[in-house]
């Protein structure tokens, strides 16, 4: 019988290593955790829409991409037929978030993608406008402290040139593996809605609603795909989208673990 996730898999896998392989002989990459070419446009930004990191995809979906996967699940769970509304489906998706937060949000502190980085050498650092670049204690990046010379005049005092008046940045922590968080959630989403898809699938029969949200599922995989394919060619090396998606098919297979990877049923709902 056709596993629509195994076929998910290989597609998704097959994406991220075409635009990896692409990324690497074409030089199209930008080493995210270098930080004098971090802070820069993207080499290619003026001739290749999407290796600008300011174009609607990356802004409104790939850094917003749980918050749809999320939006779009409950969507088609809630209008489902009743006996696929089942309690598993909501622990994956629990299971998932959960994990979502501790990589991305908080791990006891700071995120784990943080602490990882940290572990791995990297180092919280900023770029003045003269190009200097300045290393600051790791809590100002864990806190993602806004930093001016008025603030911080501590952090200026080897410096020959202070900004002008209203500079301010954020540093960012650069030199280490910085695993990609977007590989790591497209991986995981797209899973993840494939997996919620087969429930409806197998059920055969739907409201009109739920068609619709059935569509819009479907949609936002395909989103997800092209967002793999655009991240795999313009961001990050190649170990740090590999890891990435490691962790996001990681991910995915522990609530198949947990919960199981047959789909399920209510059986009290099927008999009425």
């Amino acid at each position: 019988m056709v596993d629509v996730r195994h076929y998910t898999l290989v597609l998704l896998s097959a994406i991220l290593f075409i635009g990896t392989v692409y990324s690497v002989f074409q030089d199209t990459y930008l080493d995210t955790s270098n930080p004098l070419l971090s802070a820069l446009p993207h080499k290619l930004s003026h001739t290749h829409y999407f290796a600008t990191k300011t174009n609607p995809l990356n802004v409104y979906f790939i850094k917003k991409s749980w918050g749809w996967t999320s939006a779009l699940f409950l969507f088609s769970y809630l209008t489902a037929p009743p006996q696929t509304r089942t309690k598993d489906r909501l622990f994956k998706y629990l299971t998932l978030t959960g994990i979502w937060l501790l990589f991305t949000s908080w791990f006891f502190g700071p995120a784990l993608f943080e602490r990882l980085t940290v572990l791995s050498g990297g180092e919280c650092v900023f770029t003045l406008p003269s190009g200097d670049l300045i290393t600051v204690p790791n809590e100002l990046c864990y806190t993602k402290s806004t930093i001016t010379h008025h603030t911080h005049p501590d952090l200026f005092v080897d410096t020959t040139t202070f900004p002008s008046e209203g500079w301010r940045v954020i540093p960012r922590l650069r030199r280490g593996h910085d695993i990609s968080g977007h590989v790591f959630l497209l991986t995981m989403s797209t899973l993840f809605l494939v997996d919620q898809l087969r429930p409806s699938f197998k059920v055969g029969r739907w409201s009109s609603i739920h068609t619709w949200a059935i569509a819009a599922n479907i949609v936002l995989v395909a989103i997800w795909l092209f967002a793999t394919y655009t991240t795999s060619v313009y961001f990050h090396s190649p170990f740090e989208k590999f890891s990435g998606y490691l962790l996001g098919v990681a991910s995915f297979g522990l609530t198949q673990i947990l919960f199981g990877g047959d789909v399920q049923t209510h059986p009290q709902a099927q008999r009425a």
